[in-house]
């Protein structure tokens, strides 16, 4: 009987799925996280012109809600050339200013239902502020220093954990997935959990 419930532990703290790499995720060189000790971090790279970052949205917001409070799920816009910085900007500069959640998921409706090209800094800005946004507070945001260095950033994070394509995510700095690799986002966010939980465990 003594063996129980070392057995027990084990069977609750080992994957439900075990996991594949190379198939399933990833390692890549450690990077800094920007989270507490204790917490998990999972960034999701993404690209408003992505049609299958678009389609993602309703299954990520419905795995983001039944995460533990210890695990901090970011988005970051990829940006793997040049096309895809001025959205990144605009990503940014909704931050800045305080509505970026509000007008995430309308900016990529925009996009990909209404059919809108928001690349140029004139048509997002007038898109931004039919929707609510200070047009000139936005416009400063997004030609500001802090917006350029939020930018630089996603640029250097896209570069060091190696992403050749969006939607991906990387967990704790340490482990990349996405659907292109385990075969769809159902598989992708059951991933997602184990890496989590295995990070959980390390902690």
């Amino acid at each position: 009987m003594k063996y129980i419930l070392p057995l027990a532990l084990l069977l609750l703290s080992a994957p439900a799925v075990a996991l594949e790499w190379g198939k399933d995720y990833v390692e890549v060189p450690a990077q800094p996280t920007a989270v507490k000790r204790g917490q998990v971090e999972v960034l999701e790279f993404f690209w408003y012109r992505c049609p299958h970052c678009f389609h993602m949205e309703p299954e990520l917001n419905a795995w983001a809600k039944k995460l533990p409070r210890n695990v901090v799920l970011k988005r970051v816009p990829g940006i793997l050339n040049d096309a895809w910085v001025p959205l990144a900007r605009a990503f940014y500069a909704l931050e800045a200013i305080g509505m970026q959640e509000k007008l995430h998921e309308a900016l990529f409706r925009a996009i990909h239902v209404e059919g809108l090209d928001l690349d140029p800094p004139g048509a997002f800005l007038d898109w931004a502020a039919n929707n609510g946004a200070d047009r000139q507070k936005l416009a400063a945001a997004y030609d500001s220093f802090g917006v350029d260095t939020a930018v630089m950033r996603a640029l250097q994070l896209t570069r060091d954990f190696k992403l050749s394509g969006v939607p991906s995510f990387v967990v704790d700095g340490k482990y990349t997935t996405s659907a292109y690799l385990t075969g769809g986002n159902p598989q992708t966010f059951k991933v997602l959990d184990e890496l989590i939980a295995m990070q959980k465990a390390k902690k």
